[in-house]
């Protein structure tokens, strides 16, 4: 049998894919393998989870083990999803600072990856991780926590230093949110105005096909703290007020997007884009994504404007977002608060492959970071010097799996600076 990521464009190489049952089954099974890799939901488009030996699932290690409401956080397995978190989260009176674009998604997958939702004052989902529960190499039971010396290594892992079991994030009292959906921005109001534009919500998005110097739909989503817009504007700098629900791809229906037009919502049901029982974005589709310095927003959307002729053919949709520094090793907003240029494809991986250097090259000057589990042509020597931490990196594989049974193709090359 075959395993298949989400898109369905990546074949992976295991042989295998075991359940286990317990704690200690799970160590066994790390100790008996040479090699051994987590299947988690899929969510990611390149070899960073694969493995040519055994899969595990912790598909069933999806509970909510405890709310400390003194402490103010949540602690959940190693399987569990975005959500299932928040479906049980919500009924505690208890909140996530911030969700992904879709909430299908494994908590333990998107840590490793720094996946990250919208809000130049929101960190990255890594970033709330106060504690993570890892099994290395030898089958032996790390606990990390915030402050320790090496968890600002441990939290973006990248699949490289064991299998995560549990966690414990950070959570805050929930909230209420409204979204707004405003058309047509001039690409030329972020010469002046990018910073504003960014901070007029507790999270914006901006989406676009590039075609046009203009973004096509702008998505706030703001609390009531935000206030002028949680009431939404008449102009949103230059921009105006949708008038019925809208889906970042034009010609889809909205119906699988969460709620706009104002419609007050508890923070789980408008911080994604789209609904959980429905199916996000276009379904079959490839997905880049390049972070770098926000101070560049308005000369990188100039650049990628310039390449409308390249990504015409291939392109369903590009969303600009942002994210606030963090201090976690290989999280690409290291450092700095961040601006993300992210890119939603056809499902051709051919064309895309061509399409991805030209864009590369375009972003270049301003030392853009691909996202680590999203398509990217980046020479792994140049994607290296991105990383001041690496060095300390690798110091912590070679602790905590010194022989590589973690590892594969894709860390061996980009990480490890090793080959098979």
């Amino acid at each position: 049998m075959s395993y298949q990521n989400w898109a369905g464009n990546y074949t992976y190489g295991a042989t295998e894919l075991i359940y286990p049952e317990n704690m200690e089954h799970l160590q066994q099974l790390v100790k008996e393998h040479p090699k051994i890799k987590v299947l988690g939901s899929g969510h990611t488009f390149n070899a960073i989870t694969d493995t040519d030996h055994v899969f595990i699932s912790l598909r069933k290690w999806n509970r909510i083990l405890k709310l400390n409401k003194e402490k103010e956080t949540v602690t959940v397995e190693g399987g569990a999803t975005y959500g299932e978190l928040c479906a049980q989260l919500s009924e505690t009176g208890y909140a996530l600072h911030n969700l992904a674009s879709l909430p299908h998604i494994t908590v333990a997958g998107a840590v490793a990856t720094s996946t990250h939702g919208s809000g130049s004052h929101n960190v990255s989902l890594s970033a709330a991780v106060e504690s993570i529960e890892l099994i290395d190499a030898s089958g032996e039971v790390h606990t990390f926590n915030r402050g320790d010396e090496e968890f600002a290594g441990v939290a973006v892992h990248l699949g490289a230093l064991g299998i995560i079991t549990k966690l414990t994030l950070k959570v805050v009292p929930a909230y209420t949110i409204k979204q707004f959906v405003y058309e047509n921005l001039p690409v030329a109001q972020l010469k002046d105005h990018a910073e504003d534009i960014f901070a007029s919500a507790y999270s914006v998005s901006l989406f676009t096909d590039w075609q046009q110097p203009r973004f096509h739909q702008v998505w706030t989503k703001s609390m009531e703290s935000d206030g002028a817009s949680y009431e939404g504007r008449t102009d949103f700098y230059g921009a105006t007020p949708a008038k019925v629900p809208l889906h970042p791809l034009p010609d889809m229906h909205a119906e699988n997007c969460t709620e706009q037009l104002g419609k007050p919502g508890m923070w789980h049901e408008r911080l994604a884009h789209f609904k959980m029982e429905f199916t996000p974005s276009a379904g079959k589709e490839l997905q880049s994504e390049y972070l770098m310095s926000f101070e560049h927003v308005y000369e990188a959307s100039l650049a990628v404007h310039e390449l409308r002729e390249h990504l015409a053919p291939v392109l369903f949709v590009s969303e600009v977002r942002t994210i606030a520094a963090d201090d976690l090793w290989m999280s690409p907003f290291y450092n700095q608060p961040s601006v993300a240029f992210h890119f939603t494809w056809r499902d051709d991986w051919q064309a895309v492959e061509r399409v991805l250097p030209f864009i590369e090259k375009a972003l270049a000057p301003f030392h853009a970071r691909p996202h680590w589990g999203k398509l990217f042509t980046v020479p792994a020597e140049q994607l290296q010097q991105q990383f001041d931490k690496l060095p300390k990196f690798r110091e912590l594989i070679e602790k905590y799996d010194p022989q590589g049974k973690f590892s594969n193709a894709f860390l061996d090359k980009y990480i490890r600076n090793r080959t098979q």
